[in-house]
């Protein structure tokens, strides 16, 4: 199901008489003169929820002799909520492209020239100047605490700070004194 479907169909789902006539409509089909009569509703009010419905796709109608029966679309309802929030979002490359321009901002921003101008106090500023950093360091490779050292000391003279930094936000691993970059970013 398409956002823009999910989206019409909760909207739809908001209003009680349309519950109310979803409800009645589980237990069989029904015509609009019948939905109004169960429910105490004006034949008029019930066209236009169904209408609502079967645009969001929670009704389906047929035709039988001079009535439209409206039956549930049962699977419509099938899917999990859960299900419905994993699909890929029709805006997941706008929001990537949102990501890489508020990264490339950051980056622009603290450093210059290739040097770290400061260490930003905001957190998530702070973990993309790490990942931005972490690119001098390569993958598998072991670095003694001197070599990390040297490295981070390129951008920033504060390199124990950073380093430990690094090590917090498990960019870089360290064990007896040797340090491993983690591969997973």
């Amino acid at each position: 199901m398409t956002e823009d479907k999910t989206i019409k169909l909760f909207k739809c789902l908001s209003d009680k008489s349309r519950l109310q006539i979803l409800k009645t409509l589980i237990h069989e089909d029904m015509y609009v003169e019948l939905l109004a009569q169960r429910l105490d509703l004006a034949p008029s009010t019930i066209s236009f929820h169904l209408k609502k419905l079967e645009d969001a796709g929670a009704v389906t109608s047929r035709k039988e002799q001079y009535y439209n029966i409206y039956s549930i679309n049962e699977d419509i309802f099938k899917s999990s909520i859960l299900d419905i929030i994993k699909e890929e979002s029709s805006e997941a490359d706008l929001q990537k492209q949102r990501e890489d321009n508020y990264r490339k901002k950051v980056i622009d921003n603290f450093f210059e020239y290739g040097k770290l101008k400061n260490i930003p106090a905001q957190r998530k500023k702070r973990l993309i100047i790490l990942e931005e950093i972490a690119k001098a360091f390569q993958p598998n490779k072991e670095y003694t605490e001197r070599q990390v050292n040297i490295i981070i000391a390129d951008f920033h003279d504060d390199f124990c700070t950073l380093r430990r930094e690094m090590v917090g936000e498990n960019i870089l691993t360290r064990e007896n004194s040797i340090y491993k970059l983690i591969n997973s970013r």
